[in-house]
């Protein structure tokens, strides 16, 4: 039995991942569990699911989880390095990171640091700090283990393959809900229209990403770290259908895909399960019901977003870090509706032209950028005209 920490179990990989631990009991134990604020959520999932420890980062809700869970053997902690100290705990196995963002940075070095294997959901952390991270988990004989579907299907192509050989990846995107769209439509887009993904069930954050073309940036980002691949290696494809989730083309000519219906779940086993494969009672893909399987080139002209991150890729040092705390911000206000979709590529942009790069960075100096990025990212927010906001 493998003993499971879930950062972010309340979140929508979190939430997934516990049903897989459900239809798993004898192979894998939540062993912790740990949520921002959602202490209704956090304390529902621990009388169930009775880990060792529940973690609140909001320590205005530790009273109201530490007396619902009273009752059980389980230590209730909060703050933020309550998750950085309890995730090296020796009977922890592997410790999956669905912590929204650059908060998950931290905790998951700390826990590379103490041996254990991660099932990797927070692709911010590989975005900010690849390099560094991947140095950490070889110096630590550390698996990274991708849960995003892209990154598990490359990796699933991958087994039993020579990395070496690879002659690039391609990485689909459905394009979102905005597929096809102009910038005059995207200009007045609401944040319920970007909520509306036309395949996938994920958190608000990586929902907005998904439709302003960001998360797949940030997706060409994480796969150079996590296959040792140049930005050439690298393409990107938009599949509507999201039936093929990534492709590798080798050397040879010859292209391999992982295909199957576009379920979380899935990947989510896989990470846990690696290197075996265990039976699911999850629906079966068939070609009868997808006659039509359709790619076509991004607009990245129209979806700036993931032109600049290829930028940022190509740019190197600290600039990865820039494009994704300015996202970070630019998507949390859009969500509160106090800017425009639009706006948001502009913002970031601009974060990329300020902000002081570094060719080689430290941790201090990623979380210097890091803090830096946000102060500038949202006083640009607060000085833009109200146009930009509603149109």
């Amino acid at each position: 039995m493998k003993s499971i920490a879930i950062l972010g179990s309340t979140g929508s990989v979190g939430t997934q991942t516990l049903e897989v631990i459900r239809e798993n009991t004898p192979l894998f134990k939540a062993f912790m569990l740990t949520a921002y604020s959602n202490a209704y959520l956090l304390i529902e999932q621990a009388i169930e699911f009775v880990p060792q420890y529940a973690i609140i980062c909001d320590e205005t809700k530790y009273q109201q989880v530490k007396e619902a869970l009273a009752h059980l053997p389980v230590k209730v902690l909060s703050g933020h390095e309550a998750i950085k100290e309890t995730v090296t705990h020796p009977d922890i196995d592997i410790v999956l990171t669905a912590m929204v963002g650059f908060a998950g940075l931290e905790p998951t070095i700390n826990a590379i640091k103490a041996g254990k294997d991660i099932a990797l959901a927070n692709k911010e952390t590989l975005v900010v700090a690849g390099e560094m991270i991947t140095a950490l988990a070889k110096e630590h004989n550390v698996k990274i283990l991708p849960v995003d579907s892209e990154h598990s299907a490359i990796f699933q192509c991958l087994v039993g393959e020579d990395y070496s050989k690879i002659e690039k990846i391609i990485i689909t995107a459905s394009g979102g809900p905005f597929r096809g769209k102009t910038t005059d439509f995207l200009a007045g887009v609401t944040r319920e229209q970007a909520l509306k993904h036309p395949n996938w069930v994920m958190g608000a954050k990586i929902t907005i990403d998904s439709a302003s073309l960001m998360n797949k940036g940030l997706e060409v980002i994480e796969a150079k770290w996590l296959f040792d691949l140049q930005a050439d290696q690298i393409d990107v494809i938009v599949h509507p259908q999201s039936i093929v989730h990534s492709l590798v083309q080798f050397n040879d000519g010859s292209i391999k895909a992982q295909m199957g219906l576009p379920d979380m779940k899935l990947p989510i086993q896989y990470a846990l399960t690696y290197p075996n494969r265990v039976k699911t009672s999850f629906k079966r893909f068939d070609f009868m019901e997808y006659p039509n399987l359709t790619f076509e080139k991004p607009d990245m002209d129209t979806f700036r977003n993931l032109k600049l991150a290829y930028e940022a890729l190509n740019r190197g040092g600290n600039m990865p870090c820039i494009i994704n705390a300015a996202n970070e911000v630019v998507v949390a206000a859009f969500l509160k509706n106090e800017t425009g979709f639009l706006a948001m590529s502009d913002v970031i942009e601009t974060c990329m032209q300020k902000i002081n790069y570094i060719k080689e960075p430290s941790l201090h100096d990623y979380l210097n950028t890091d803090k830096e990025t946000r102060i500038f990212a949202q006083n640009l927010i607060q000085q833009m005209p109200l146009k930009a906001i509603q149109s």
